[in-house]
């Protein structure tokens, strides 16, 4: 039943969905034609809209590099593979193994979304090797984890409007984590899905017959790097524990005089706080850098696409052109089902815009003055783009490649799995974000 719901969206995922920057490059075409045709403004005009508006969004773009970059380089450190590996070990059948990596990708999505895809494709297959169930939907559950990032510690929604001089400061000031990481109706939809997600991928577990195994003899277990004895001043320093002890100790006292300072969560510091702890558990700056060797090239579409989205969003403000969008919002909205309609939109823009950080550069400029006008809760309103943003990665494969890469899996293969996961997850957003 499942493939033959997933089927067609398959088949149209593999013949049309090109590569996100093309999408952005379409977002800039529409985004410019809209200014002049629907908003009258000329040619060059809107051009020196865009171009001037190219480089505003580099330090966010920075931050949300490092998100990435930092949860890689944590999630690839020996202590938390062997923890993997020892939790692995607790599991004896497929039913609990598929629980289990599901619980295990929540939680690690939660903290740092970097993080969680990491650690969901490490430990998937990990648990491959130890029990026998069936791999698709084994890495199906670990991307499954993916869905809560948004309303996690490290959402770059939340955390961006939490810092101080976010892009859209003079809008709406800086909004604290208390009003939409930890806001109750946050913490519903996150407890919701952790209870439904693992027990939803536990009643899709085929049966024996229909199963798709691999040989645990094929899956190499992730090994701590290997280096050659150091010869040289140069390669003694890299590999030298003290060097990082130093760095990640000062850095680690920094952290908590930060947070006992009341510094609270911010994109900064959650940042700083996984870098420090990367530093800490490769143990020397030669393993740190192997690491980042292999985290920065997840991050590829985030340097290129940032730009254009912060193009776009002068476009859009500039132009008058968000304003328009706004308002038409506004005409079949209420205070109360502005979140709803926000969720719906957020979740189709994320097909075109795959980054949490730069679609909310396109979609803030439209919610803030809908929120401000109609009198809704800005907070909710926020947080209603970062859930659709969440929601769709279910069948937007980008941000699942990473976990593919490294179980050796086609997006084809989960993305049944997935679509049941995007009607259940979509229903239980939408209700508490309404009506809670």
């Amino acid at each position: 039943m499942l493939n033959f719901v997933a089927r067609p969206l398959v088949r149209l995922v593999d013949r049309y969905l090109p590569d996100p920057f093309i999408f952005v490059i379409v977002l800039t075409i529409v985004a410019v034609a809209a200014a002049i045709g629907v908003q009258g403004q000329g040619p060059l005009s809107v051009v020196r809209m865009w171009g001037d508006g190219f480089w505003n969004l580099l330090s966010f773009s920075m931050q949300m590099l490092l998100v990435l970059v930092t949860g890689f380089m944590l999630a690839s450190t020996p202590v938390v593979r062997r923890g993997l590996e020892a939790l692995a070990g607790k599991v004896s059948g497929p039913g609990g193994a598929i629980v289990l990596v599901t619980l295990v990708s929540l939680l690690a999505s939660w903290i740092n979304w970097g993080f969680g895809l990491v650690v969901g494709a490490f430990f998937a297959k990990e648990m491959a090797r130890q029990v026998r169930v069936d791999y698709r939907l084994l890495v199906a559950s670990a991307y499954s984890g993916f869905l809560v990032w948004h309303g996690g510690l490290a959402g770059s929604v939340p955390l961006s409007i939490a810092t101080a001089g976010h892009p859209f400061e003079d809008m709406t000031g800086v909004i604290g984590t208390g009003q939409t990481i930890f806001a109750p109706f946050n913490l519903a939809i996150l407890a919701a899905l952790f209870v439904a997600v693992p027990l939803l991928n536990r009643l899709m577990l085929p049966a024996e017959r229909h199963s798709i195994y691999v040989d645990p003899a094929l899956i190499e277990p992730e090994s701590d790097s290997v280096h050659a004895q150091p010869r040289t001043p140069a390669q003694r320093m890299e590999n030298s524990p003290a060097l990082s002890w130093m760095i990640g100790l000062a850095g680690l006292l920094y952290i908590v005089d930060y947070f006992l300072r009341s510094g609270g969560l911010s994109l900064n510091s959650i940042n700083m706080t996984f870098l420090v702890l990367a530093i800490l558990l490769h143990g020397t700056p030669r393993n740190l850098l192997d690491s980042l060797e292999e985290a920065v090239k997840g991050g590829a579409g985030i340097v290129i696409q940032f730009p254009f989205y912060a193009g776009i969003m002068a476009v859009m403000v500039q132009s008058g052109l968000a304003a328009t969008i706004s308002d038409w919002l506004i005409s079949f909205s209420t205070d109360r089902t502005l979140p709803f309609w926000t969720f719906l939109s957020a979740g189709l823009v994320n097909l075109f815009v795959p980054s949490g950080g730069g679609q909310w550069a396109v979609q803030a400029p439209v919610v803030i003055p809908a929120a401000q006008e109609l009198g809704a809760d800005m907070a909710r309103a926020a947080m209603a783009v970062a859930w659709g943003d969440a929601w769709t990665n279910m069948i937007q494969p980008f941000w699942a490649l990473p976990i593919l890469g490294i179980a050796g899996l086609r997006a084809k293969d989960i993305m049944g799995y997935c679509l049941m996961q995007l009607i259940v997850a979509g229903a239980i957003i939408a209700a508490l974000l309404t009506y809670l």
